[in-house]
């Protein structure tokens, strides 16, 4: 049944992606932007800002449901900001009388020392619910496309650097999942009642290291090896600086990020599959698609 859905981020990574996989899938998007004359995705384009009561209300008006796709990484407040947002968001979502919020949260055991970035996102999930709207959470590790700040980081140091120092995180266990997979997953759970406030885990079909995931990234799209000497003393401050200089990802998201990297986040459960049947990308796949969306990229904005 056509639903009538708020998209927050419509203009980021994953946000514009789902807009577009909305709309193909039938439904009214509402793309929740601060600058809708700029806006040039896929649905209407409605001003709102998370930080403001009065923009929220106005924008969930006649929405029977909402994603939830914002955080604020490249602040040093972000877990008051984004805890701010959250509550926001919950209260205005149940004056609306939204059916249904959908947020893309963060892997990881919750019985492991989760860093800043992953505590926040756990307290988001609950402040999302804390007026009474269900809430369906997608837990999510790197999301493999073009544009995504953790890929780029990826990207970029393989692309920019012949060998590498790396820190100890860099041996810390993941599970990567494809852009498309993950634009799947948040369409998949739309709108079937067994999806209504739950919390499921997404991820590909393969668990592997940051460093394994570099290496594979070298070899599949450079043809080469890439050397790795493991430095145990390189903290997260010192990480930070060095892939600020490295790649374009700025200071504070990226000490942000690297937190987060000591924390194992793979999938443990897999009900997912019950709601969205159908098997996601391996991480080669994802690489290959994720440089395809890079190239495509490139053309348009050199044919603009």
């Amino acid at each position: 049944m056509p639903l009538t859905v708020l998209v927050t981020g419509a203009s980021g990574f994953v946000g514009s992606h789902l807009a577009s996989a909305l709309v193909d899938a039938g439904h009214t998007v509402r793309a929740m932007t601060r600058h809708p004359d700029d806006y040039a995705g896929a649905g209407e384009p409605v001003e709102a800002d998370v930080s403001d009561r009065a923009s929220l209300d106005r924008a969930m008006v006649g929405v029977d449901a909402a994603y939830y796709l914002v955080h604020s990484l490249d602040r040093a407040d972000f877990v008051a900001k984004d805890a701010e947002a959250a509550r926001y968001f919950s209260a205005a979502a149940a004056r609306a009388g939204v059916e249904r919020i959908i947020y893309l949260g963060g892997l990881g055991d919750e019985d492991a020392d989760l860093s800043d970035h992953l505590k926040s996102r756990r307290e988001v999930e609950q402040l999302l619910a804390s007026d009474g709207v269900p809430v369906t959470v997608l837990r999510a590790a790197i999301v493999i496309g073009h544009g995504g700040i953790s890929w780029e980081i990826t990207r970029q140091l393989v692309a920019h650097l012949p060998a590498m120092v790396v820190p100890r995180w860099a041996t810390t266990k993941t599970q990567p999942i494809a852009l498309a997979d993950v634009v799947r997953y948040l369409v998949g759970v739309l709108e079937p009642e067994a999806a209504r406030g739950r919390v499921f885990e997404i991820g590909g079909t393969e668990v592997l290291t940051y460093a394994e995931m570099m290496q594979r990234v070298a070899k599949l799209h450079h043809n080469r090896t890439l050397p790795m000497v493991t430095v145990p003393l390189l903290t997260p401050r010192l990480s930070s600086h060095w892939l600020a200089f490295v790649t374009d990802v700025d200071t504070e998201t990226a000490r942000n990020l690297i937190d987060s990297m000591s924390n194992e986040v793979v999938v443990h459960e897999h009900s997912i599959n019950e709601v969205v049947p159908g098997e996601s990308m391996d991480y080669t796949e994802a690489v290959q698609e994720a440089y395809a969306q890079r190239a495509e990229a490139l053309k348009t904005r050199a044919h603009a």
